[in-house]
């Protein structure tokens, strides 16, 4: 018979000792991994199943009425904290003029991209519209930050070049009597840029696109909450068009804008 051989016992691991700063470096590394992880979890219990079922609701729903409620109850707190969390987590208020304008403009931002949200695909939600503000808050932080280093400081006109003085002499003037009343004009140019591009466009998507365009311009002080949130919102109740036919008539529209605004007869700049 073979002879059984004898397990040899390992050695015993001797424990690395570590300095008082590693051992610093490590405690704090675990506070911040367990503080952000606490963070996410906050997150899942106010963006849940229950939010993601009133996108889906809101992307089927008819009445502007049933839209606008779903949005303000269920939809909007939970895109707000999720902007809230992901700014404080990630610092990105650094660059910006203030807090309450990088917020607000994120969250309008996820409100565009609401339609864009497929639920019959097994898409979570929450990791969805994680991902989208993220990746626009990073988008916008890099903007900031090439301006940022574009600009120049008029507290110290020694250190401008000559091209920087000549174009901040250009700038440094008062608007003449024609410019005054040239900018008192502008919104009745803009509204007959406006009538111009309807007599252009071929489509009755796209004409209903403009007509909803023209009818928030005339009314425009009778307009509530008039911020680009709002303004999509009424140009599709009073377009009738779909989120996806929406975009894709504002594209031609745009063609036509780009054409035009440079026509003299506007007057637009």
């Amino acid at each position: 018979m073979a002879s059984r051989k004898k397990k040899v016992p390992a050695p015993p691991v001797e424990e690395v000792q570590l300095s008082p700063e590693e051992e610093a470096l490590r405690a704090e590394t675990k506070r911040l991994a367990d503080e952000e992880a606490a963070k996410k979890k906050a997150a899942r219990m106010y963006f849940n199943a229950n939010t993601q079922a009133a996108i889906c609701a809101y992307q089927k729903a008819d009445a502007r009425k049933e839209r606008e409620r779903l949005y303000v109850k269920e939809i909007a707190p939970a895109f707000e904290k999720l902007t809230e969390n992901l700014i404080n987590i990630h610092k990105f208020t650094s660059l910006h003029d203030t807090y309450d304008d990088l917020k607000n403009d994120c969250v309008n931002f996820l409100f565009e991209t609401i339609h864009k949200f497929d639920g019959n695909r097994g898409t979570n939600a929450f990791s969805y519209f994680n991902v989208v503000a993220k990746n626009w808050l990073i988008i916008k932080t890099k903007q900031k930050a090439l301006r940022v280093k574009r600009s120049v400081s008029l507290d110290d006109p020694d250190a401008l070049n000559s091209l920087e003085s000549k174009i901040v002499e250009e700038y440094c003037i008062v608007p003449s009597a024609e410019t005054l009343l040239e900018n008192e004009s502008l919104p009745g140019n803009v509204l007959k840029l406006l009538y111009e591009i309807r007599s252009k466009v071929k489509t009755e998507n796209e004409l209903a696109c403009i007509n909803s365009i023209i009818t928030i311009f005339e009314n425009v002080d009778d307009v509530d909450l008039l911020n680009k949130s709002a303004i999509l919102l009424y140009m599709r109740e009073l377009s009738g068009l779909s989120p996806k036919q929406l975009t894709t008539t504002m594209q031609m529209v745009k063609r036509h804008y780009k054409k035009l605004k440079v026509d003299p007869k506007f007057k637009l700049w």
